[in-house]
């Protein structure tokens, strides 16, 4: 069985489609998905030449990474799949906003307590997200971000890298393709990247 660790901010677009494509993948490949945290106001802290509109989005996004560590602290990180899902349908899909209304809301879909929501304004577990995020960034290098993903094959080697970013998100075989043909070139010596304009939005409403 080869283990798939994926790092994700639940604000991030793109990291939502990778991480619904790998749920696609867990279904026609041997691979079992695991999900962890990491923070892109964490990753974009002090950086200049941000636009604008970047900036403004970024400023509520520690409170959802801390309630996910929190959860993951408290109950275990397997929790993590089922609370990713729930703030992601809301955040994507039903374009909720950021605050205490959406975490509450995705703590009782996932069967967590709901008291969890009280993490997003405070420090408590930020030494903890830290650590997930730079866990999950530093193997691949250049602070890329999300949608970052660690597998780990048979033989115990691990293949990190950024990506894929894609939309709409594969399904079915379509999804095992990009699979085998994403660590056929990420687990090449030497490979870096492989990029092209984007031309499509990540979600579609």
């Amino acid at each position: 069985m080869t283990t798939a660790d994926m790092w994700f901010d639940p604000r991030c677009p793109w990291a939502w489609n990778a991480s619904r494509w790998l749920l696609e993948v867990e279904r026609v490949r041997e691979v079992r998905v695991r999900f962890h945290v990491m923070s892109l106001s964490l990753l974009n802290e002090g950086r200049d030449g941000l636009e604008e509109w970047y900036r403004e989005w970024l400023k509520p996004g520690l409170g959802p990474v801390r309630v996910c560590v929190a959860a993951a602290q408290k109950c275990g990180p397997e929790v993590l799949r089922d609370l990713y899902t729930a703030l992601g349908e809301r955040i994507h899909h039903e374009g909720a906003p950021i605050g205490r209304e959406l975490y509450v809301a995705a703590l009782t879909e996932a069967g967590l307590p709901v008291d969890l929501a009280d993490a997003a304004d405070t420090t408590e577990h930020d030494a903890a997200l830290l650590a997930s995020h730079q866990a999950g960034l530093t193997p691949v290098g250049e602070d890329l971000g999300t949608p970052t993903i660690h597998v780990t094959g048979a033989d115990g080697r691990v293949n990190a890298f950024f990506g894929p970013v894609v939309a709409p998100i594969p399904r079915g075989e379509d999804a095992g393709r990009l699979w085998d043909g994403v660590l056929l070139v990420s687990g090449t010596d030497g490979f870096f990247e492989l990029k092209r304009g984007r031309t499509r939005r990540p979600i579609e409403r």
